[in-house]
């Protein structure tokens, strides 16, 4: 060892002993700022150099709703220590622990810069470029052929599409609430067929962005909470619209034994799009009470993204949508509702309640019809629901759970906590 620097060979020895450590390029190679790095399996981080020529990193997907760090801003968090800030909702996450002062917890990575090069303590290769996906079809998935368009307006499947194909968001609510009203009233007397739109219609005026490019500026408290509830607003038009498109797009599955869904799966969607159509009025309401509206701001389609990738198969939506995203939905409540609780905005605390409460009824509804498919294909439930996610949803899921929430849809441990991280 002689002529090499002591601590440099320590350093070394050190990378070397605890062996997860992953070099991911030149120091030189790094500016101030932030830097999205890939990794296989969608686990994928952000490499933050500060100021001062420290280097940090964690998972780049807020734990909140999934928005991209690597695009937030660094700020001191007046306690001595720096912050990434998530640029969809501003939750804020501590570079050196993660922890973030609403509760939320984003996993961190050890960091070492040796010899001009930078290492990231993970078990993962990470690239700074992205991961080719495998574009063919999962096995062991259910087929499923296109629908066949309906002209008979007296069926479910026909006021399905029209919503769907309905692209302002006021008529899109109304006639929810009037189709679901025709449809429990018997006016409607079948579920028919019809092909789904590629996606959901949008009004001309709405900014739609890819929500990788989503940014919003930090305005004062009133600002923040206006762009949080049109951030929900916009999550409730593309629930009510993900609940038409199961109802249009799985209208002709059939079950191993040819008979297709019961009746009752679709008494289920209509409610569901009924309590979606709700949710969207008393978010876009409160907007109006703050002195703002709904396309004020850019939105992003990121929920959509996951009906597409899940279009296949009744299983794949039922676990990413019902059981993965809306019980996120219930996860992060405590921590949303004590944001407008903290600034004394009652009104929006009272909407999120009511949201909360009928939430955990459309996670119980996607895990009832999950478990009802497998058992009468005979698949083994929890199995499949780990497969299905694994397959269909790009990384771990992350904590806090919300166990209460949770266990009220019928939810216990079992189902999500394998999919949890492994400790390393």
């Amino acid at each position: 060892m002689d002529g090499f620097d002591e601590d440099l060979v320590n350093a070394l020895k050190d990378v070397v002993r605890h062996g997860n450590w992953c070099c991911v390029g030149e120091k030189r190679n790094f500016k101030p700022g932030c830097t999205k790095l890939y990794s296989e399996d969608g686990e994928h981080v952000v490499l933050v150099r500060t100021e001062d020529d420290g280097f940090w990193a964690m998972d780049s997907s807020c734990p909140h709703e999934g928005g991209p760090l690597e695009l937030g801003d660094i700020e001191d968090l007046g306690n001595g220590k720096l912050g990434l800030i998530c640029p969809w909702h501003h939750f804020d996450f501590c570079l050196e622990t993660g922890i973030s002062s609403t509760g939320l917890q984003n996993q961190v990575y050890e960091v070492r810069v040796v010899q001009e090069k930078v290492y990231i303590n993970t078990q993962n290769m990470l690239s700074l470029s992205p991961v080719p996906e495998d574009s063919s079809v999962p096995s062991g998935t259910l087929p499923l052929e296109a629908p066949i368009p309906t002209t008979s307006e007296n069926s479910l499947c026909f006021w399905a599409r029209k919503i769907l194909c309905t692209p302002d968001p006021k008529e899109k609510v109304t006639l929810t609430q009037e189709v679901q009203e025709r449809w429990n009233s018997g006016k409607i007397t079948e579920v028919g067929e019809a092909a789904p739109p590629a996606q959901p219609w949008r009004k001309d005026n709405l900014t739609v962005v890819d929500p990788k490019k989503m940014k919003r500026g930090r305005g004062g408290t009133l600002a923040s909470r206006i762009a949080l509830l049109h951030s929900l607003a916009n999550m409730e038009q593309w629930a009510i619209d993900l609940s038409w498109d199961m109802i249009a797009r799985f209208s002709n599955f059939r079950l191993s034994t040819g008979e297709p869904l019961p009746l009752q799966f679709f008494n289920d969607f209509v409610k569901v799009a009924g309590d979606e159509a709700k949710h969207y009025n008393l978010m876009e309401q409160r907007l109006t009470e703050l002195g703002s509206y709904f396309g004020a701001l850019p939105v992003h389609n990121g929920l959509w993204q996951s009906a597409k990738d899940t279009s296949h198969s009744p299983l794949a939506r039922l676990a990413v949508i019902n059981m993965i995203h809306e019980a996120r939905g219930l996860d992060v409540h405590p921590q949303t509702t004590s944001r407008f609780a903290a600034q004394g905005d009652d009104g929006s605390v009272r909407a999120l309640e009511v949201i909360y409460s009928e939430e955990i009824t459309h996670v119980a509804a996607g895990l009832r019809w999950f478990t009802y498919i497998c058992r009468e294909q005979g698949l083994d439930c929890l199995a499949t629901f780990h497969e299905m996610v694994k397959k269909h949803f790009r990384g771990y899921l992350k904590p806090p759970f919300n166990t209460e929430g949770r266990k009220l849809a019928g939810m216990t441990e079992e189902w999500y906590v394998p999919l949890v991280r492994p400790s390393s």
